[in-house]
């Protein structure tokens, strides 16, 4: 030690210790204590100095801190006991590592019950102290304490907590104080409260701790009071952002998560808060670039609002409305600037506003708003609106902490903004795609009478369910449903080429199964080019596909994975179509499977997806259950139980998955509008078959489209009679607005449509037939094919 040290006083002994046991340092306090000079001791072993020649304890490598009572050996021989502090120093410069060891010799200190300086440091401490005797009655204030109740020290003694003021932290500390009498355990209370002499309020955390006598009876309690309003609001700051990042964005909905952001404001953090978006979202829909500069006047969108105010009288937009903020204006300023701007509000700033809006003026008057904070809402490098703080009761203008804190939580709140808005117009898309993808309206049969409906998925967007209704030849007509696996464009594109496909293939009358075949070989095709290749079922789908016939009055069935049908008889109880369950569509090879039923007419067909009656609440079981109950009850119309199926089957907040829903009523068409010949395989015969057609139309009441009709029929049945096999059929059948001409024969050639050459004797007929009539075609049967033709019988035809 240097004599020039100031704490190289002769009160406290010290040493320094080197890490291998020698004496480095002596201090004269060190001599004192054991009379030895610091030239015997200096370079030699401390070992030296213990009276039972025992190692120093403090060299413990594992230890920076040891404390205890050694026993040293004095120069004249005898042993001190001393009570020895050491600690291990590091030297700023890296030299080696030492030991300091200490003790304090007795100076003369008078006993801390006759400390004068004690005493002061009670009375002046700036740590707001009262004493309670074992009665909660008051012993004393220190200075602190009485500066902060407004009280005189001397003249509050012998007052219960209660005494100084009826706030409820009064009552609350007192009730502390008794717990800790009963346990003799320290308490800890925390309140917000503004004391006397304060103008806003603090927070304040007072610890409660018992005064115990020589035997360790509570003979008394301390309570001081500590200011802790800054670790309270940072915790409060956190708490907030905590809450927000839980609360804000729940949903993708721009306008409730614009909700939220106000909601977690108020009141933590302003008294009215109000969210506006500019009215340019979308560059693309609306022809401008939302992140160029803006310049006053600024038109916005009112999005949400909230106040500690039910209604939020001082709104003075409604949410949705529009309104223009001319330069000088909260919003303005921080759009335009592109950061927060912070004001106190006087009156000249109010009086300003009346040439912008004179009831903001009158509500800014009489709520006495005196702070605003505006915050622009920016998310991906656009600006997407501002968020406008106000203050009115809260008497405290906006702190630079509460500046960070709203930058924070509109800055959560913008990405949730955007990414809603993304969504948004990401969803409007595949529901654009997909309306176009699905009938707009079924067609009009004599078959069937049809209604739908489509819900896309509440949360997952669009999907793949789709429907369909495809009138065929023979007054038949064709009903799909189908699903595709996912959701999103992706999802309804794949949908929208299965749905072509399906009409394509329909429109060449395959049947049910092979449609299927046809149609589960392009699903892994799609697989293949969607980057699946060598694993089927990338792309996945499932269908059923169903053919009624009104003339027969039987159905043909087939699905792949998808959902049977359930029938309700005219007269009967709902029940579900025994259907092969088929394998889904993309697994490749796999064999699909056709049933055929009768179907009384005026029977009704429901057709539907997965997402109709599966849910997480109920078994799917229960929904298809749900769903004949439905169906059973008497309606009016197709439409209305389309609409009690749904309500009876989805959620309030709408379905987990899509849902596509076809019923279909079946008709029959009576035998007095069929009208069937064998024809021989003769063609001296053919005129004679013309007659009868001719006379058959008549009996109709048809005759005007005799001549039409027999021109087709003759072409028909002769190219039959040349081309077919045994046996051939001629079959007419009419409605109210067409008639249908069906020559079949046991052939499986397929004729061709052909431009004959000027010189040909041959070659025009079914050229004639394609200019006669509507359409016309072919389809395969079971044993050959059938040639029709359809020729319409309005009078515009």
């Amino acid at each position: 030690m240097t004599s020039d040290d100031p704490f190289d006083d002769a009160t406290t002994a010290r040493a320094v210790i080197d890490e291998d046991g020698t004496l480095a340092e002596w201090n004269e306090g060190a001599r004192r204590l054991l009379s030895h000079p610091s030239s015997e001791v200096v370079g030699r072993p401390a070992a030296v100095l213990l009276a039972d020649g025992g190692a120093v304890g403090p060299l413990d490598p594992g230890e920076d801190r040891w404390s205890g009572t050694l026993a040293l050996r004095h120069r004249d021989g005898h042993t001190v006991s001393v009570w020895v502090l050491a600690h291990r120093r590091q030297p700023p410069d890296g030299g080696p590592v030492t030991w300091l060891a200490v003790t304090p010799l007795p100076a003369g200190f008078p006993d801390p019950q006759d400390d004068d300086l004690m005493r002061a440091a009670l009375v002046q401490s700036p740590c707001a102290t009262m004493i309670f005797d074992d009665r909660l009655r008051l012993r004393g204030v220190n200075d602190a304490m009485a500066e902060l109740v407004e009280l005189p020290a001397a003249r509050i003694r012998g007052l219960r907590a209660t005494d100084l003021g009826d706030r409820p932290q009064n009552a609350e500390i007192e009730t502390y104080m008794r717990r800790v009498l009963a346990t003799g355990e320290r308490q800890e209370m925390q309140t917000v409260m503004k004391a006397p002499g304060e103008e806003r309020a603090h927070a304040w955390l007072a610890r409660i701790a018992p005064l115990t006598d020589a035997f360790g009876q509570v003979r008394g309690i301390c309570v001081t009071a500590h200011d802790f309003t800054e670790h309270f609001l940072a915790r409060e700051r956190l708490q907030l952002v905590n809450e927000a990042s839980v609360r804000i964005g729940s949903t993708l909905d721009v306008t409730r998560t614009a909700q939220e952001l106000a909601e977690v404001c108020v009141p933590a953090l302003a008294d009215f808060v109000s969210v506006d978006l500019l009215d340019l979202l979308d560059p693309q829909e609306h022809g401008a670039e939302a992140t160029g500069p803006l310049t006053a006047p600024v038109q916005l969108r009112r999005a949400a609002h909230h106040s500690i105010n039910p209604g939020s009288p001082e709104a003075v937009c409604k949410p949705g409305q529009v309104d223009s903020y001319p330069a000088g204006s909260p919003q303005a300023g921080s759009l335009i600037a592109g950061r927060t701007v912070a004001t106190a509000v006087s009156l000249d700033d109010i009086e300003a506003w009346r040439s912008w809006d004179e009831r903001r003026v009158q509500l800014a008057r009489e709520y006495g708003t005196h702070s605003t904070m505006s915050v622009p809402l920016q998310a991906r490098g656009t600006t997407l609106g501002v968020v406008v703080f106000s203050r009115f009761r809260r008497p405290e203008p906006f702190s630079p902490d509460d500046v960070l804190l709203a930058e924070e939580l509109t800055a959560r709140a913008a990405v949730c903004i955007d990414n809603a808005r993304r969504y948004s117009r990401e969803r409007d898309t595949a529901l654009a795609l997909q309306r176009s993808l699905l009938p707009r309206t079924l067609p009009r049969t004599a078959a069937v009478d049809a209604a739908s409906r489509y819900l896309p998925a509440a949360r997952a967007g669009v999907g793949g369910d789709w429907f369909d209704v495809i009138p065929l030849s023979g007054m038949r007509v064709a009903m799909v449903v189908g699903d595709v696996v996912g959701h999103g464009i992706q999802a309804s594109a794949t949908m929208g080429r299965l749905r072509t496909a399906v009409r394509t293939l329909a429109d060449i009358d395959l049947a049910p199964d092979e449609l299927l075949t046809h149609l589960d070989d392009l699903v892994v095709r799609l697989s293949e080019e969607a980057g699946g290749e060598g694993s089927p079922g990338e792309v996945g789908a499932t269908c059923l596909y169903a053919v009624y016939d009104p003339v027969s009055r039987r159905c043909t069935l087939a699905r792949a994975g998808h959902p049977p049908p359930v029938l309700l008889p005219p007269h009967g109880e709902p029940r579900g179509v025994e259907l092969p369950a088929g394998p889904p569509l993309g697994l490749g090879g796999l064999p699909f499977e056709s049933t055929e039923l009768e179907v009384a007419e005026g029977s009704v067909l429901a057709f539907y997806t997965d997402g109709l009656i599966e849910s997480r609440e109920r078994d799917v079981d229960a929904g298809h259950r749900m769903l004949r109950e439905a169906l059973a009850a008497d309606a009016d119309s197709l439409d209305e139980t389309c609409d009690r199926v749904l309500h009876a089957l989805l959620p309030q907040g709408g379905a987990a998955d899509d849902v596509a829903l076809l019923l279909a009523r079946t008709r029959g068409l009576p035998s007095s509008q069929v009208a069937t010949w064998d024809i021989p395989a003769d063609p001296a015969l053919v005129a004679p078959i013309r007659k009868q057609v001719v006379d058959q139309l008549a009996r109709w009441e048809l005759s005007e489209h005799s001549f039409t009709a027999e021109l087709v029929v003759s072409e028909l049945v002769t190219n039959a009679i040349r081309y077919g096999a045994r046996p051939i059929r001629l079959r007419l059948i009419h409605d109210a607005t067409t008639l249908i001409c069906e020559v079949s024969d046991n052939s499986h050639t397929a004729p061709h449509l052909r431009r004959a050459k000027t010189f040909d004797e041959g070659g025009r007929g079914l050229l004639l037939v394609a200019q006669l009539t509507q359409r016309w075609g072919s389809r395969h049967t079971t044993d050959g094919k059938t040639i029709w033709a359809e020729l319409g019988l309005l009078a515009d035809d």
